[in-house]
């Protein structure tokens, strides 16, 4: 038990006396003890409500960091490269490149959360009232996104403190101290719940909804077929695919669009709605191919064993840089001919694995 003083002026004694308190200027207060497992872990967890004491026990691990922001810089430019942007980034579950190049201020709370995480996250990282701004499901997918980043980057004893417990099943720490009843948790005792996704035929025009979410351009062909896909009933993503006209094979499609919004980014949905909108054609007799320059979703296409590069995958398109610029397609191409992009065919049920 620990105990501070405080002066005991007018403001003090006229509320002691309206309530009937007595106070002589002393408050006392316990602060749990949290003794870790002695093994080498990489995340944990202290939970409890309003008041029993978290950031108390959390201040045994060391403080928290604050992040500074300079508004007039992309929060890309907070970062030590490039290259540590973008995996960062995309680790904290914020994989839009138009939110990567504004100011952290303009972003919506929920990329503020991941954007802060994906500079906090370091070896023996301190950070307190984690999810307690953004909503739930941001905290689910946040929390999923994290504990990959962690496990693949091999970071070491980062400790979170939260009053939500729904985050324990998501982010699987390797201990829980919960301060409600102060029991220690070692092992990851919760089992990550199935995200079943739902993928059903929609209107062009409901792509409104995400083409400020798209990486590279928000128009969408009129004469593409359109896909959304929902999660417990909640819309989280959009596909869509185009004919793919070809001198050498008959009905061919190709992906167009394919976006989810950024409270549900991280949990590994976009490259599954991918897949299940290709499957969807290969089963119907077509083939189905799809081009990407988004580095993470290309790379795992390149480790699937649903997917299969093409002859022009990985590398730039010297046969677009002599095409004139006569037609909307043509200058489409020049714009695309020094960009390196990943370029896959969906083989599942056509090919021997």
């Amino acid at each position: 038990m620990k105990s501070c003083t405080v002066e005991v002026d007018d403001a003090v004694r006229s509320i002691c006396n309206m309530f009937d308190f007595a106070f002589d200027g002393t408050s006392t207060f316990d602060v749990p003890s949290v003794n870790p497992p002695d093994c080498e872990w990489r995340i944990g967890l202290i939970v409890g409500p309003s008041g029993s004491g978290k950031s108390s026990a959390l201040a045994r691990f060391g403080q928290a960091e604050r992040m500074e922001w300079n508004p007039s810089k992309a929060i890309v430019s907070h970062f030590d490269s490039a290259e540590d942007a973008h995996i960062r980034l995309s680790a904290a579950g914020l994989n839009s490149v138009t939110s990567w190049v504004k100011p952290f201020h303009v972003l919506s709370t929920g990329e503020q959360f991941r954007a802060d995480m994906a500079r906090r996250l370091r070896v023996g990282a301190v950070i307190d009232e984690f999810t307690s701004v953004v909503d739930r499901n941001v905290a689910k997918s946040a929390s999923v996104a994290i504990r990959r980043f962690v496990d693949r980057q091999d970071i070491r004893r980062v400790v979170f403190a939260s009053c939500h417990y729904d985050i324990i099943e998501w982010l699987q720490p390797d201990w829980i101290y919960d301060t409600s009843d102060r029991r220690m948790t070692v092992g990851r005792s919760e089992r990550r719940p199935e995200i079943v996704i739902d993928v059903v035929p929609c209107l062009a025009s409901d792509w409104s909804a995400f083409s400020a979410h798209h990486y590279l351009t928000a128009s969408l062909n009129p004469s593409a077929r359109c896909w959304i896909a929902k999660w417990d009933g909640v819309v989280v993503g959009f596909s869509s695919a185009l004919p793919f006209p070809n001198g050498h094979f008959r009905s061919a499609w190709r992906e167009h669009r394919t976006v989810v919004l950024p409270d549900f980014q991280g949990l590994g949905i976009g490259p599954r709605l991918s897949d299940a909108l290709a499957r969807l054609f290969v089963l119907d007799g077509c083939r189905f191919f799809s081009k990407t320059a988004h580095p993470r979703l290309g790379a795992y296409r390149d480790a699937s064993p649903l997917w299969r590069g093409t002859s022009r995958n990985g590398h730039t398109r010297d046969d677009y840089k002599n095409t004139t610029t006569k037609t909307k397609e043509d200058g489409h191409k020049m714009k695309h001919a020094h960009r390196a992009c990943f370029s896959h065919e969906f083989i599942e049920n056509r090919y021997a694995l």
